[in-house]
């Protein structure tokens, strides 16, 4: 199951990746306006960030394979369709639009349920490993998916590119969705009521299993954030992510500019984005390897290394300070992920990680498009130097702050009795 696990990831992460160069040259070649193109990209981020609590609560009430099956046959046919209408040259911008919007909705609803999955096929001893492979997948795919989606479409148009995003939604979803997962993944909060302390006394009613009574989605989700709230850990580490997030939402508009302007042209930023790559992967594979004793203290200066590149750019460093100082940010990001994923579903209650896991997906997706969105408008008040500065500054502060409450408040901390070492 695991073997079927990853290779159903890999397949879902390059077609996710595929998906915004595929739209990306589809709109301009119909339209050439970037503002069409806009359009287009919000339709999908829309209802994602609107639907992913929703989609939190079903994460935690049915089966995560039945979830991932469902999310990932919708975002297969939302790219049969688009495809049936780019090969026909339609290209009408409000059904690329729609469609997009549609294929949010899928992510929206099955982005919660992969924790779940992981955990429900994963033993907690292989997870970090896991984790870590799941992690490399991801980082290969959104190398390789621009330049596949750009070949394909350079050499039979952006309907084809569309096409293979389709067909390998299917085969994810076949692949995931085949996964049979033990009854004890399927979400009874009655059952598991007992678990955690936090569990209000509504939920406890359901503990009687001749009462099939089901809370509103209100009440789901208010239980969802109270198992938030009161983990000032998490909390405060997905705030301080956040932070990262609009932060790299600023360094990869205002960088690229520079790179261009100042640097050398476009291979300067090529040879920067380049160094990330690796960085990041090299990140990936060192994760379970390591002989890490505290792992969110490790997550959290993984982040804030961002304040290397923020500061390269500040100063408008020569190309290969920014590179290096970007490998080194990509390389903690590396860290951070699988890390991340596999101390989340130690701690949170399975009953619960789709709903906590939504919350902090909703700011994660939130943050950085919003930096890419303020950055020049910020920039031309400002200056690129000194919000750089004060970006890496706070980037690097709310990450590790976030370390205090972590140390003080983990309900257990396995990777304290021993390193996390894999063979």
């Amino acid at each position: 199951m695991i073997q079927r696990l990853l290779i159903g990831r890999c397949l879902s992460a390059l077609a996710t990746a595929l998906i915004p160069t595929t739209l990306t040259l589809a709109v301009l070649r119909a339209t050439g306006d970037g503002g069409a193109l806009g359009i287009v990209l919000a339709s999908e981020m829309v209802p994602l960030l609107l639907l992913l609590p929703v989609g939190g609560v079903l994460a935690d009430r049915i089966r995560p394979e039945r979830v991932v099956l469902l999310a990932d046959l919708t975002r297969c046919l939302s790219q049969v369709a688009i495809a049936i209408e780019l090969l026909l040259g339609v290209n009408r911008l409000l059904d690329l639009a729609v469609l997009s919007a549609v294929a949010g909705i899928a992510i929206a609803f099955g982005s919660p349920a992969v924790p779940r999955l992981v955990v429900a096929v994963v033993p907690g001893e292989d997870r970090l490993r896991t984790n870590a492979r799941i992690g490399v997948a991801t980082s290969l795919s959104a190398v390789a998916a621009p330049a596949l989606a750009g070949t394909v479409t350079l050499a039979a148009g952006p309907g084809w590119a569309a096409a293979l995003t389709a067909a390998l939604f299917a085969c994810s979803a076949l692949t995931l969705g085949g996964i049979s997962t033990p009854a004890a993944a399927q979400v009874n909060a009655a059952a598991q009521v007992n678990a955690a302390p936090q569990v209000n006394a509504a939920a406890q009613v359901n503990a009687a299993p001749q009462v099939k009574k089901v809370s509103s989605f209100g009440r789901d989700v208010a239980e969802g954030w109270r198992e938030v709230r009161g983990r000032r850990w998490f909390l405060a580490c997905t705030l301080a992510h956040g932070v990262w997030h609009f932060m790299a939402g600023l360094f990869l508009t205002l960088a690229p500019m520079t790179a261009v302007r100042e640097l050398g042209g476009e291979v300067s930023w090529t040879v920067i984005v380049q160094s990330g790559t690796v960085g990041l992967v090299l990140g990936v594979l060192a994760a379970p390897r390591l002989p890490i004793r505290r792992p969110l203290a490790v997550v959290q200066a993984g982040a804030a290394c961002y304040l290397l590149p923020m500061v390269a750019l500040a100063v408008t460093a020569p190309t290969v300070v920014m590179a290096g100082a970007y490998f080194v940010a990509m390389f903690g990001l590396g860290l951070l992920s699988p890390l991340w994923e596999t101390v989340v579903a130690d701690e949170i209650p399975e009953r619960a990680l789709g709903r906590v896991r939504s919350f902090d997906q909703l700011i994660s997706f939130a943050s950085r498009p919003f930096g890419l969105a303020v950055a020049a408008p910020l920039a031309g008040v400002t200056g690129v130097t000194a919000l750089a500065l004060t970006g890496g500054v706070l980037v690097a502060a709310a990450n590790l702050a976030a370390i205090l409450p972590s140390r003080s408040s983990l309900r257990h901390a396995p990777a304290e009795a021993a390193p996390a070492r894999v063979k």
